[in-house]
């Protein structure tokens, strides 16, 4: 068997890591950015940290933040017209997975006409073009869509979320820097939080893991199950652990894929507007539950990530419930809910089940499922 590993060309970690963006843009030789940026971290003030670097070294860009927090085919689309007038030639993609996802989506469309059309992109898509060159500066710590090869983005018409995978749409250069992540609110901080962790035991479980993407996200879960918690108090420490370890994540999960958590997921955001992150940390514990028999001895690793001391000596149960309870606590401990029940509504399930069925992310879930699965899952939620 082959496997392919894919990561940026380039990444810079640390507080003040935006100010490379000036000399990367310089060396390469850029002329103009078009940066994209949700309106709110534009009202807030987030942006303005990056957009301050780039007019103090005197360099041109132009903003574009028709951007929803689950963007759709339109801001795609709005957002290709925008960036062919506006004469730019990179993008700097500022803000959490919808900026950083709708610039992927514009970089490859622009590229690629022949992909004009949104859908067309969806899953695989034999594009045969670089995207326009980008920089991602994440403001959240938990997409890692700077340094993934895979984009979401929304369907309105069809209520259902679009999972495109492509190696030609990950950012040239991922920037790193707490900083920008430090006006986070506790709950987008715990909701983020808690996506960068089901990305690490998804990818750590999910049916093309191996030796190297193990790796990394072995090391993932322990980084964000010690920082969370401090990251959701505003703590230096918890802020840069998050940072790190949600990038970490990302490099794993981007090459061998996630499970039915993120399928499960998907449809929420797409019905009902659910935050990502708060539904697959809701959905974690009970997919984990769901596919503990097909997992062999990796819930153990998980518990010991997570700090459960004692593993050695428990059984297959008792470490396989033990990775369950560290998820379902640190989850209560940062402010999760603990059910859907304020989200789903009964009459949606069947909608619900098989568009997870239909997404992309399912056949990577290590336990074959089907329809009827899922749907008994989603009631045991509600």
């Amino acid at each position: 068997m082959i496997n392919r590993f894919i990561l940026n060309e380039t990444s810079y970690h640390g507080i003040g890591a935006i100010n490379s963006i000036a000399d990367e843009a310089k060396t390469r030789r850029f002329k103009k950015a078009f940066v994209c940026s949700d309106p709110d971290l534009i009202k807030f003030n987030v942006t303005k940290k990056v957009l301050d670097v780039l007019d103090k070294n005197e360099l041109a860009y132009e903003v574009y933040s028709k951007i929803k927090p689950n963007p759709t085919i339109e801001n795609v689309q709005t957002g290709v017209e925008s960036f062919k007038a506006s004469g730019a030639d990179y993008i700097i993609a500022i803000g959490g997975g919808s900026s950083m996802d709708t610039a992927k989506a514009i970089g490859i469309i622009v590229k690629n006409p022949e992909f004009a059309d949104v859908r067309s992109l969806e899953g695989t898509a034999n594009t045969k073009n670089k995207s326009i060159p980008i920089i991602a500066v994440p403001t959240t710590a938990g997409t890692a869509a700077e340094t993934t090869i895979n984009y979401v983005i929304t369907d309105a018409e069809k209520n259902r979320k679009m999972v495109c995978v492509d190696p030609h749409d990950i950012p040239v250069i991922a920037i790193i820097d707490p900083d920008m992540m430090s006006s986070m609110p506790k709950g987008l901080t715990a909701a983020t939080g808690m996506d960068a962790l089901t990305h690490a035991i998804e990818g750590y479980t999910t049916a093309g893991a191996w030796e190297l993407s193990d790796m990394f996200h072995l090391k993932a879960i322990e980084i964000i199950s010690h920082s969370l918690r401090g990251a959701v108090n505003n703590t230096q420490e918890g802020r840069e652990g998050m940072a790190l370890g949600q990038y970490i994540a990302g490099m794993g999960f981007s090459n061998v894929g996630l499970g039915i958590v993120h399928s499960m997921a998907h449809p929420l955001g797409a019905l009902y507007d659910t935050p990502h992150g708060i539904a697959n940390a809701i959905i974690l514990p009970t997919v984990m539950e769901y596919n503990a028999e097909a997992t062999g001895d990796k819930y153990k690793y998980i518990a010991q990530a997570m700090g459960v001391e004692g593993t050695e000596n428990m059984s297959i149960e008792e470490y396989r419930k033990a990775a369950v309870d560290a998820v379902k606590k640190l989850s209560k401990d940062v402010g999760i809910p603990q059910n859907l029940k304020d989200i789903v509504k009964k009459e949606d399930i069947p909608f619900l089940a098989q568009s997870a069925y239909d997404d992309a992310c399912r056949p990577g879930n290590p336990k074959g499922t089907s329809v009827s699965d899922i749907v008994g899952l989603y009631e045991s939620l509600i």
